[in-house]
């Protein structure tokens, strides 16, 4: 299916206002999302809206809520919820843009600010009121001056993931305040039978339904591959996959995606190490630290963000020519999420995950059957990778080392207290259990992995010997590598020795690149004597 369609806005049912407003953002057609959903949205229907990724989703119930707003000006006429911070300023910055000429007012609520300021911005009662659930749920209950009596419509963007059950608790409260009356527009880009059956928001019998129907999950232009490492040495194929990239794409703006925070962290530490100058994305930092480090991101002053899946979903960011998948994500749906940070509006771009051999190939198989598309082989050389092996061990240990210097773990501290405190109970009491629970886990976790691993090693041999291998052309070269069938394991002191290694190197450059500088000053004053 094309992404723009033969139709205007005009044709949709649009004012003047309106049409000549994303003229003026440079939208000259809409696309069939938008030709579907907002003459319905129009019409007074709610709205059930799938699409892929970069295809026009917020502007297909931005404009036709304005539209309304414009007729009978109210405050509180709408609310959009999301489930990231990132997201929602998006959304809200589309707002204000599209809804420049009537001077809309937008209130964002989702936490990371202060408390006060948002009670503040609530009170002043914007238009359209962008929020996370838990946030605004706080809100709500903690006080009784707001009212949503007047409200028109309710959003709920990437539908998926906000209806799936772990919002339902807030999103029960919220919907408590809110009056029965009123449309609501549920919208994503994965589009799940139970969003019909909400348990939390009820959905009309005349709902109207749109889904792109397309054989592929992901959209024509993206070109996605996988790279096959060992368990041991996942970082220095994406090390040597990035370099190669760069090479013949310099300027390039780069997303790696992995599965924690504190992997996250890590992985951006290594790799600035490595001369990769990025910046990082995950939901342990505050709140003006993850704005900066987006819109550094954005202005393209940084070419390379790692981020987990707080940033896969919903940001629009362009010219974004390769998402890496460092691990492949828990749930297969989370893939499309991912990869459609590239290849958006029509541009092309390039997705490559790494894969452990045989380890991921299962997971390999249900994204494949999710998106209907195989995957093809990037590779890089494996001689090069060896020879990089052994430095990027060394920058992770070290990150690892640092890390630990870092507020990191006592930011995860203060979060758990945060969330004792809201449940009502108390923390130092929830602490000392807390440790209590945490010496018994520990030693649980060891026999489970233990355990694990003794299961995955039977199960790699199995899946190795599997049909859909062997019938595979793609890893018929590697199932037969021994690569892939040895382990590497570098002693801790051995590490440790490296790393004061690399410091001691460190120092001796800066104190000879200090004596150069205090050299040439000499030889500036003798000069000068001279003359």
């Amino acid at each position: 299916m094309s992404l723009w369609t033969d139709k205007k806005f005009s044709d949709l049912g649009l004012t003047y206002w309106i049409t000549r407003q994303t003229e003026k953002l440079g939208l000259r057609r809409p696309t069939p999302i938008q030709v579907e959903c907002i003459p319905r949205i129009l019409q007074g229907q709610d709205c059930i809206g799938a699409a892929k990724t970069g295809s026009g989703k917020t502007f297909a119930f931005a404009l036709p809520i304005l539209q309304k707003l414009s007729e009978e000006p109210t405050a509180n006429f709408a609310l959009v919820l999301t489930p990231t911070h990132e997201l929602a300023h998006q959304i809200a910055e589309q707002f204000i843009v599209a809804g420049q000429p009537m001077n809309a007012r937008v209130c964002v609520v989702t936490g990371g600010t202060d408390y006060l300021i948002e009670s503040q911005q609530l009170e002043k009662r914007p238009h359209i009121i962008v929020a996370m659930p838990g946030r605004l749920a706080d809100h709500l209950t903690g006080c009784n001056t707001y009212s949503f009596a007047a409200l028109q419509f309710l959003v709920v963007d990437e539908a998926d993931r906000m209806l799936c059950g772990s919002f339902d608790e807030d999103l029960m409260v919220i919907n408590r305040f809110l009056p029965a009356k009123r449309q609501n527009l549920f919208f994503s880009a994965t589009l799940k039978d139970f969003l019909k059956t909400s348990i939390v928001f009820p959905i009309a019998d005349d709902v109207f339904e749109w889904s792109e129907q397309s054989p592929v999950a992901t959209v024509e232009t993206l070109d996605q591959r996988y790279l096959l490492c060992a368990d041991y040495d996942r970082d220095t194929v994406m090390v040597e996959a990035l370099r190669k990239y760069k090479e013949d794409q310099e300027d390039a703006s780069i997303m790696i995606f992995t599965n924690s925070k504190k992997d996250c962290q890590i992985l951006s530490m290594s790799l600035n190490s490595f001369g990769f100058s990025n910046v990082c994305l995950h939901g342990f930092l505050r709140q003006r630290e993850r704005v900066a480090a987006l819109n550094k991101f954005k202005s393209k002053h940084v070419r390379i963000m790692i981020a987990t899946d707080v940033a896969s979903r919903g940001l629009d960011i362009h010219d974004v020519q390769l998402v890496v998948n460092h691990r492949l994500p828990k749930k297969p749906i989370e893939y499309i999420h991912r990869v459609g940070r590239t290849a958006r509006a029509g541009r092309a771009g390039m997705a490559i995950s790494i894969l452990r051999f045989p380890r991921d190939l299962e997971a390999l198989g249900e994204i494949e059957a999710l998106i209907n598309t195989k995957l093809t082989e990037y590779s890089v050389d494996d001689r090069l990778v060896q020879r990089i092996f052994m430095q990027v061990k060394v920058a992770r240990a070290e990150a690892e080392i640092n890390l630990d210097n870092k507020d990191f773990d006592e930011r995860k501290h203060k979060y758990r207290r945060l969330r004792w405190i809201q449940e009502g109970l108390d923390p130092d009491e929830m602490e000392a259990k807390w440790k209590e629970d945490m010496k018994a886990r520990e030693q649980e976790r060891r026999e489970r992995l233990r355990q694990e691993n003794e299961e995955r090693r039977k199960r790699d041999k199995q899946t190795i010997a599997s049909p859909a291998v062997v019938n595979d052309a793609r890893f018929q070269a590697a199932a037969s590598d021994k690569k892939f069938k040895k382990r590497k394991f570098i002693p801790t002191e051995k590490l440790n020795e490296l790393i004061e290694q690399r410091k001691t190197e460190a120092k001796g450059g800066k104190k000879a690149r200090a004596r150069g500088k205090g050299d040439k000053k000499i030889v500036k004053k003798k000069a000068k004597m001279a003359q």
